[in-house]
């Protein structure tokens, strides 16, 4: 299965997505904001970024440009609970495979991240 960093700056959810995303085998690693997820996927090789692009330090799009520019291969799917936020995403649309609307249910965060990983290539133009 995919070795995936999730970055999200709530916990509970960080914890219960990662959680969601082991029951189907993945391996899966926490961030709390875009900072420590850049440096921890300079650390290790991931198959999928999925981050939250509302967060301190440095947000998901921010996060989402330099991981695609320093990981080329590297599928990346974001999250928002903002619909402003999913507009901010739209420069991304080359970079990344989709972003998913909060909240959503375990089904629909499991179903988004399988379909990421299907995906040819790093992104769905």
């Amino acid at each position: 299965m995919a070795k995936i960093l999730v970055t999200e700056d709530e916990s509970a959810l960080r914890m219960f997505v990662a959680r969601a995303l082991r029951l189907d085998g993945h391996e899966t690693h926490e961030a709390g904001d875009g900072a420590e997820g850049l440096e921890m996927l300079s650390a290790s090789q991931f198959d999928l970024l999925l981050s939250d692009i509302r967060m301190p330090v440095m947000d998901g799009i921010e996060l989402a440009h330099q991981a695609a520019e320093r990981h080329p291969g590297l599928k990346i799917l974001l999250m928002t609970g903002y619909a402003e936020q999913r507009e901010r995403a739209d420069d991304l649309a080359s970079k990344i495979v989709d972003v998913v609307q909060k909240p959503f249910a375990l089904p629909d965060i499991r179903r988004a991240v399988a379909q990421a990983l299907a995906q040819e290539g790093s992104c769905a133009a």
